[in-house]
């Protein structure tokens, strides 16, 4: 064997030990062989999602998306007033805000004209006539409540004469009332006297002052009114 043989070998050997005690150091943990890609996959594992790469836990709001938090769900305002009932958006203005239904004013001395007028038929008959002199429509309801010159007690009403639906009338338009005055037979009544001024009084508001025929007119225990009714006819029909 040359001596180049020789030191090639023995080169060859140191080198494998080398590698053989490299290999033992790296791989000895104090307690045995350690596996380096067993390590990092418990390793990765064990991070929890959401961790920073220093070992903080980042926490993730809950309902959030790609790290950003859902705002809160939009709701739909809905009005309402009133005729009853709500309604949605635009249409709260069209149908009342509500579905509830709205009154007419009533009508008054305030927003009417009245007249008081003696007929000739039927007898002893005073026909009272109130015009809506606004601009809206106003309900006559009731009967009117009418006083005789310096009369204390007001007539009664016939109850009979009570109307099926309440009395409305349009700007211009014109309700009415009869007002027996005496007995109409003849027979006549008693605590008679001749009145010359007359007072109507409304269900609400101001009252009326119509005037009377200059001679007055005479009235006695059978004063008795109607109800306020649409049609003339009906209002001198008791």
């Amino acid at each position: 064997m040359s001596a180049r043989t020789a030191r090639t070998r023995r080169l060859l050997a140191a080198t494998t030990v080398a590698l053989a005690a490299f290999a033992l150091s790296a791989c000895d943990n104090g307690k045995g062989v350690r596996d380096e890609g067993s390590s990092g996959a418990s390793q990765s594992s064990a991070q929890p999602s959401g961790s920073a790469a220093d070992g903080s836990t980042t926490a993730k709001p809950t309902g959030s998306t790609g790290g950003s938090t859902a705002g809160p769900k939009s709701t739909a305002t809905t009005t309402g007033t009133g005729s009853g009932t709500g309604s949605t958006g635009g249409s709260a203005g069209k149908n009342g805000g509500s579905t509830t239904t709205t009154r007419n004013t009533t009508c008054s001395g305030a927003n009417t004209k009245t007249t008081a007028t003696t007929v000739s038929r039927p007898l002893n008959h005073l026909l009272l006539t109130v015009t809506n002199t606004g601009s809206k429509n106003c309900d006559l309801t009731g009967y009117p409540i009418a006083r005789f010159g310096e009369a204390q007690a007001v007539p009664p009403v016939a109850k009979e004469t009570h109307p099926q639906a309440v009395v409305t009338l349009a700007p211009g338009e014109s309700g009415y009332a009869g007002v027996l005055l005496s007995a109409a037979d003849g027979s006549g009544g008693g605590n008679g006297y001749t009145a010359k001024t007359l007072v109507i009084g409304f269900a609400k508001g101001s009252s009326a002052t119509p005037a009377l025929p200059a001679k007055g007119v005479y009235v006695d225990d059978k004063l008795t009114v109607t109800y306020w009714q649409q049609s003339l006819d009906d209002a001198l029909a008791y």
